[in-house]
């Protein structure tokens, strides 16, 4: 007659007491149950996650309890997390009450993000940069992962977040594994997780992608003076055209022109330096001011009323609105071009009708060069090379302009 344990997948007890397990078989064993003793077993599933679970008596009922996986807690642990369950409940205590208090104690990754966000608030670029970090989360992470509890996320729940992205939104993809990566490296320093990050270990079994880069729509470098003509005559709001042409005159990105303090203005050395925190490449930028942005700026001070920014919104306190530019564009229905755009006018117009180094240019752009030769020339800021091409780009920008003169003095 068969022996009932070996019909239950358990050993008798006695004389054939459970193997104990190696930290090698571990490791190599196939998807199964395997016993340790005591009641400790390591699951493996079908896909390879590796998992330990207590089987115990508590309160008079068998159950198992769940104690982690493999990526968070050694063999040796598990052992000792075991010894300490089976002790508690041979004296009349609640395994599963604890646990289920400790797992309300973890945040779940959708909390841990937003606490992180929370705390990367002043490092953020811009209110824009701020509100997609979080977004993008929303979006394609938590549906998977965000009622996960922060210390049961594994190498499998990240690919399985980020595979029905990677390949058709490679960008944004990459963006969300970092920053998967910084939340769950969050929770390790909170305490709340162990081990490496699961981050870490989905990289090689991604597919790899080509970089697709996104160029926004952009005027041909000939009929930017056209368009300043008539952004000038325009009923657009005064700060509006006077920002939109600042942005055009110096090359720069939207969301500097409109978080330009006064305080970065030096009108003496015609000099506007941009700081650090609101530059895209992470550096302080120094941008030469023509003359006729100098003419800009003195019809802005007639809109500040004392205020701090250069181009105010409603009120001197605040910032002219993130929407302004795009706005002034749907009106006058040009949905083939963009305020970012006009980089790109500044660019083309600099290769085509300028002898000047590229290097020069992207320095006028801010960007940052990876070409290690090229980079070389980045040892200065090439600030006086830039100062004569902004100048020259200010003149032939508006070059037909003469006659139109809507800024205040």
């Amino acid at each position: 007659m068969r022996d009932v344990s070996s019909i239950l997948g358990r050993k008798p007890r006695g004389r054939h007491p459970d193997k104990r397990l190696t930290a090698v078989r571990v490791r190599s064993a196939s998807p199964g149950r395997y016993a340790d003793g005591n009641g400790l077993y390591l699951v493996v599933d079908p896909s390879g996650a590796r998992r330990w679970v207590l089987r115990t008596v508590v309160k008079g009922k068998r159950c198992d309890l769940g104690l982690g996986g493999l990526l968070l807690v050694s063999l040796a642990e598990a052992r000792e997390e075991a010894t300490r369950l089976r002790r508690m409940a041979r004296k009349g205590g609640d395994p599963l009450a604890e646990r289920r208090q400790a797992r309300r104690a973890v945040p779940t990754f959708k909390d841990a993000a937003k606490k992180v966000h929370e705390a990367h608030a002043a490092t953020f670029r811009n209110a824009k940069h701020k509100a997609q970090w979080l977004a993008s989360l929303e979006a394609d992470i938590f549906p998977v992962l965000g009622q996960r509890p922060v210390d049961a996320i594994e190498s499998a729940d990240v690919l399985k977040a980020l595979a029905p992205i990677w390949t058709t939104k490679p960008e944004t993809a990459r963006r969300l594994k970092q920053r998967i990566k910084v939340v769950l490296d969050w929770a390790k320093a909170s305490g709340y997780r162990s081990g490496e990050n699961p981050v870490d270990g989905v990289t090689k079994v991604l597919p790899k992608t080509r970089q697709v880069v996104a160029h926004h729509a952009a005027l041909p470098y000939g009929k930017v003076s056209t368009f300043l003509k008539t952004l000038r005559t325009s009923e657009a709001g005064e700060a509006t055209k006077l920002a939109f042409e600042f942005l055009i005159l110096t090359a720069t990105r939207t969301s500097e022109v409109l978080g330009a303090r006064w305080e970065e203005i030096d009108q003496d050395a015609k000099t506007w330096t941009i700081p650090a925190t609101r530059i895209k490449a992470g550096r302080a930028h120094r941008v030469p001011l023509s003359p006729q942005c100098l003419k800009i700026l003195e019809g802005a001070e007639a809109l500040t009323d004392g205020g701090p920014y250069v181009f105010p919104g409603r009120s001197p306190k605040t910032p002219l609105s993130n929407m302004a530019f795009f706005m002034f564009l749907r009106r006058l229905e040009r949905d083939d071009i963009t305020a970012h755009g006009f980089r790109s006018s500044f660019r083309d117009w600099a290769a085509e009708r300028t002898n000047v180094p590229r290097a020069v240019c992207e320095a006028a752009l801010a960007h940052v060069v990876k070409d290690k030769a090229e980079a070389s020339y980045f040892r200065s800021d090439l600030f006086d090379r830039r100062r004569e091409l902004m100048d020259t780009w200010a003149a032939f920008a508006t070059a037909k302009l003469a006659d139109i003169v809507p800024i205040r003095a």
